[in-house]
């Protein structure tokens, strides 16, 4: 779960091969869940042209555990972490705990982030076990017991036998979010966002070869933007966003980016799109024109049927929301084919402006329009 590196280890890959037909830009960046039903991933790297996965715990970007897979053609030289580096462990992430955590719960980070917390009643039963222990130290049974709540909940000692589960504040500052992030919507919307979210340092660290790539900017297609991983760490890296294509289902998670966006004084155009399943590739085509290509296509379509939390739906990649996989490939595959088409046509362009304009003393603007109008029609 180290990938091809991460900061602190010493073990890293700089070069790799890749399929001849997945390299160089447009990039793009798949990210799943690591741990899912067999064969999976071998279907994944399938259908990306059978580049291998890059598996990794976000525990060595953060202060929880979040096991994930990701498939890119992204190089691997020079990758650099955000500074200052995050808090690692729970003392450093959540301060105010450290008074109260008993010395028999030797819990150093926090369980992978969910979508949703335990109720009360679990807390209050916690709370009772401990207060109706004979001595200063539960049985090794009340200990068990507390232990797999704990973890299985990620709670947190907040007072004198009380553990309380984290707050999406505190969420929002172990993923890599501004605080504040998610706030003005409810909890259990907040909780879904977060825990569906992309880990921003674990993410940033691998798109941070793209800095030098692009320093004037980046167009971004960011399909199942969630609420907003992927444009929070390109911004926190350091590139400019002069277009961003939001591709998102959830009316919550859009408003999010919005806010975000807007709060950060974003300077580029962000362009929002209700459902993955409604990109075309007549929208791919008059995005590309008006944008000039992009330059990342980047998303981690659901889980809901992969992740090893669900014991009734988990069907893979045919279940019916993981198997919106299939939209990334065939978006990603029509991105890079246009945007081949456009290069070439492009290619061809700049020879022929060049080849006329040595006949007419460079005055062929005339032919460029034509040529340039040519190819979009041929497009559409």
């Amino acid at each position: 779960m180290v990938g091809y590196g991460v900061p602190h280890e010493s073990f890293r890959v700089v070069a790799r091969e890749l399929p001849e037909i997945a390299m160089g830009p447009p990039f793009f960046f798949y990210e799943n869940v690591a741990q899912t039903p067999k064969g999976v991933w071998n279907k994944i790297k399938s259908a990306l042209y059978e580049i291998e996965p890059e598996f990794i715990d976000s525990k060595f970007f953060c202060a929880a555990q979040r096991k994930r897979g990701y498939i890119h053609n992204l190089p691997l030289e020079n990758r650099s972490p955000i500074l200052p580096l995050p808090p690692l462990t729970i003392f450093e992430a959540v301060l105010e705990t450290r008074e109260w955590w008993p010395v028999w719960d030797k819990r150093q980070q926090l369980n992978c982030i969910l979508t949703c917390q335990e109720s009360a009643p679990v807390t209050d039963r916690i709370r009772s076990a401990l207060e109706t222990s004979n001595s200063n130290e539960p049985s090794e049974e009340t200990k068990q017991y507390i232990m797999k709540q704990c973890k299985t909940w990620n709670m947190v000692w907040t007072g004198k036998n009380t553990v309380s589960p984290l707050e999406p504040d505190e969420i929002e500052f172990i993923m890599g979010y501004p605080c504040s992030h998610t706030r003005g919507h409810s909890r259990s919307e907040r909780l879904k966002g977060l825990g569906n979210s992309f880990q921003v340092h674990t993410i940033a660290y691998q798109l941070s070869v793209l800095k030098n790539l692009y320093p004037r900017g980046i167009n971004v297609l960011s399909l199942f933007s969630g609420i907003g991983g992927a444009e929070v760490a390109l911004h926190r890296i350091g590139i400019p966003m002069k277009n961003v294509v939001c591709v998102e289902i959830n009316p919550v998670c859009k408003k999010v980016i919005q806010g975000w966006w807007n709060n950060t004084d974003q300077k580029g155009n962000l362009v929002h799109v209700s459902d993955v399943r409604e990109v075309t590739e007549e929208k791919l085509v008059s995005w590309i024109s008006l944008f000039g290509g992009f330059d990342l296509v980047i998303g981690g379509s659901p889980c809901n049927n992969l992740a090893g939390g669900n014991r009734r739906t988990r069907d893979g990649l045919d279940g019916e929301h993981s198997s919106l996989f299939y939209e990334y490939v065939w978006i990603l595959k029509a991105v890079r084919r246009l945007m081949g088409r456009k290069k070439m046509h492009l290619m061809w362009l700049e020879k022929r402006e060049s080849e006329v304009g040595t006949r007419t003393n460079g005055k062929n603007e005339d032919l460029t329009l034509r040529v340039a109008v040519g190819y979009e029609q041929k497009l559409t």
